[in-house]
């Protein structure tokens, strides 16, 4: 198969999906997060996008960084682009010619587009038997919903995650951050490794299919296995020695849990009598029974000095707990810093900066191979190549070079 050339680290070494060519026709956020972990770690990425309009993630809050839009950026390092009229019969013949030669298709397109197309799996495989083929949907490929348009919320909101919050006083609100969208993508990836992994033990290529509603579903297993097992509800936000507290000077977040007895070693850092003996908080269902009165006893404490002491006094008693801040903050702790977890690099317009992979692999670094690609940045180049391969897989169809040709 063909490969990028640049998938080696900084030391020249290859890295772990060097040599694996990805064919990506997704777009906004579920797709692109999982073809960049693919790209990440050295698999060749050649992202099919529109002619004249590309990603919708390209357009997001436009113009807020020109070529270097934050939202397509954040989603698209590493990755080679090349854009395509795919109503065009010339531009699909060179896309199915890029097919014959890649070792994974990718689509996060509504359930049906791909096959309209004449891209569907079986479409795929006759062009190439070992191809793995990855669709990301909203709701699936089939069901009463496989037509509906997917989007993050919508899943938050028909899998039970947006309904659950630490007390039902508080509104129902949308997750602020997409849940879904990385949930699902992170799935996909795993999806297209255990095929890969499998293809190299049997030869042969395979479909897998994520969706943001079964990622939502998965991300609930506890809590569903209590309400199917023992008609139960499980609610972790809502446990009645953890919360959010306001401090003086800020907000902190106490775990009280782990422990014999964390309500004891809590009433401890807070300089109170030991409330796990007053009968109205002596065990689980009685402070769950008396929370409200419980958390008003804490708040009225920790609203008495600041966060840092209270912090100081909790993490003494060897409770878990944080001070709640926001993502500004965040990407500033030399925490952070330490895990590496900030990559910056030169994009096409500016600098650019990016949360790097949180898998740290000692002898796989990820580096900014490519910055995020202009539109069709990489048409010429990416065709050139599947053009001279010729060199078709085994039960392949033969590469259409004069389409390539004029796909340019």
């Amino acid at each position: 198969m063909s490969s990028d050339p640049q998938a080696t680290d900084a030391s020249g070494n290859s890295l772990p999906l060097s040599g694996i060519r990805v064919i990506d026709f997704t777009q906004v956020m579920m797709g692109p997060v999982c073809t960049q972990m693919l790209a990440d770690y050295g698999a060749d990425v050649v992202k099919i996008e529109r002619q004249g309009a590309g990603d919708l993630s390209r357009s997001t809050f436009a113009p807020v960084a020109g070529a270097d839009n934050p939202i397509f950026c954040s989603l698209n390092r590493n990755k080679r682009s090349v854009a395509l009229d795919l109503r065009d019969a010339g531009h699909m013949a060179a896309v199915k010619a890029l097919i014959a030669n890649a070792d994974v298709v990718v689509n996060n397109f509504r359930a049906g587009v791909m096959d309209r197309m004449g891209l569907s799996f079986e479409d795929c495989k006759a062009l190439n038997p070992r191809v793995i083929y990855a669709v990301g949907t909203g709701f699936g490929e089939g069901g009463p919903y496989a037509h509906k348009g997917g989007q993050d919320v919508l899943a938050q909101a028909m899998t039970g995650v947006m309904a659950r919050r630490a007390d039902d006083a508080i509104p129902v609100s949308i997750y602020p951050t997409a849940l879904a969208d990385y949930s699902a993508g992170m799935h996909m990836a795993q999806g297209i490794l255990l095929a890969l992994l499998h293809r190299s033990r049997t030869g042969v290529g395979q479909k897998i299919s994520v969706s943001l509603y079964n990622s939502m579903l998965a991300m609930q297993m506890q809590e569903a296995a209590m309400i199917m097992m023992k008609d139960s509800e499980v609610n972790w936000a809502a446990m009645p020695l953890s919360g959010t507290f306001e401090c003086s000077d800020g907000v902190l977040v106490l775990v009280g849990a782990f422990k014999a007895n964390p309500l004891q070693d809590i009433c401890a850092a807070l300089q109170i009598g030991d409330l796990s003996q007053d009968p109205k908080f002596c065990d689980l269902n009685q402070q769950f029974a008396n929370k409200p009165e419980l958390q008003g006893i804490f708040r009225s404490c920790f609203k008495s000095n600041t966060r840092d002491h209270w912090l100081a006094r909790l993490e003494a008693q060897d409770l878990l707990c944080a001070p709640v801040r926001d993502l500004r903050e965040a990407l500033v702790d030399p925490q952070t810093l330490h895990n590496q977890m900030i990559l910056k690099g030169q994009g096409e317009g500016q600098a650019v900066s990016f949360i790097a992979s949180p898998i740290q692999m000692s002898d796989a670094p990820v580096a900014l191979r490519r910055p995020p690609p202009r539109l069709g940045q990489h048409n010429d180049e990416v065709l050139a190549e599947t053009a001279a391969a010729r060199v078709k897989p085994p039960g392949c169809a033969p590469v259409a070079t004069p389409e390539l040709a004029a796909a340019k």
